[in-house]
């Protein structure tokens, strides 16, 4: 019996469901945002891995997504992948690349879509969007929560091929609705990227945060969206199926790096210290904060489509802030 199951499991791998990017979401960036979706490979050309500011030894050079996992065992989740160039000077691979006419981020990788198959005809869908950078919110005059690297994501859970729920991640944790409720171009849900943090939205408009699960249209921490530039992340994006139990990703096209999901480190800077001259404290928030984890860590084995995380899964069926 167990021939035919590892025939089936490479069946299975060996082409993405088609409704996986039949129902893929579409993405409105931000009208004045200036940190567009950058490409995988291009933050690993630009950073250096750093474990408490010290230059990993050891490390591969080049460091690519086809051994970015070694650094697993250099100093593994104290990882960062550190800016060659002081960010403050504003280095232009910081903004990304945006999005043509048809909605493509050319010559940039900015998309991984992830399969994880429950059986029992339910299915997950993550579409992790990668930007170089973060810009933090404006409260009270300051802006806090600069970090290099940022991970966003949105997930679909299908039963049977159809879509039932969409998650739209929002810093710490973020919001569900059914699909039936969510805006769509077709049959693909609309989401709203907010200015420089880049929180997934269901509606355009201001998104205050201050208080966790609960958005409000005004408040001291505040996204902003808007239809600036329309986003299709399918279009320059890697697949992959992703076998819980064990923990493999498999890509739907072999040409696919792999190694890179398995990264357990951060995708950018290390938060700068109090004395370092680049950091500004204000009531025990920080300008710039330490750079994010990678798809591997954002729970891709959920019992519900909010993520595990202690907080109420309120899945939402009617559309709103």
């Amino acid at each position: 019996m167990a021939a035919p199951a590892a025939v089936k499991q490479i069946r299975q791998a060996s082409t993405i469901p088609a409704y996986a990017l039949t129902y893929a979401p579409v993405v409105w960036l931000q009208s004045t945002d200036t940190y567009f979706p950058s490409d995988l490979a291009a933050q690993l050309v630009n950073t250096k891995p750093e474990v408490n500011f010290v230059q990993v030894a050891g490390a591969p050079s080049p460091l690519t997504l086809n051994n970015l996992d070694s650094l697993n065992n250099l100093g593994g989740g104290n990882v960062y992948l550190t800016s060659l160039v002081d960010i403050t000077t504003n280095p232009a691979w910081l903004n990304g690349v945006a999005p043509d006419a048809n909605g493509k981020t050319v010559g940039a990788v900015s998309c991984a879509i992830i399969v994880n198959d429950h059986g029992g005809g339910e299915v997950d869908v993550f579409y992790m969007y990668f930007y170089a950078y973060n810009q933090g919110n404006d409260i009270l005059g300051q802006e806090l929560g600069d970090h290099v690297g940022d991970w966003e994501h949105n997930m679909i859970r299908f039963s049977n091929g159809v879509p039932q729920t969409v998650w739209f991640s929002q810093h710490d944790n973020g919001e569900a609705f059914t699909y039936s409720c969510v805006e769509k171009q077709g049959v693909r849900p609309v989401v709203y990227s907010a200015k420089g943090s880049h929180a997934n939205y269901g509606t355009t408009g201001t998104h205050d945060h201050t208080i966790p699960d609960f958005n409000l249209p005004v408040g001291f921490a505040e996204d902003h969206c808007d239809q600036g530039k329309l986003w299709d992340p399918t279009l320059s994006a890697y697949s992959y199926s992703y076998d819980a139990p064990s923990k493999v990703f498999t890509p739907y096209d072999p040409s696919y790096p792999v190694a890179w999901l398995n990264f357990i480190g951060q995708w950018g800077d290390q938060q700068y210290p109090s004395s370092d001259a680049r950091q500004k404290e204000f009531f025990g928030a920080y300008k710039y904060t330490g750079g994010p984890t990678g798809p591997e860590d954002k729970q891709l084995n959920r019992t519900n489509v909010c993520p595990d995380n202690g907080d109420a899964c309120i899945i939402r069926s009617i559309l709103g802030p």
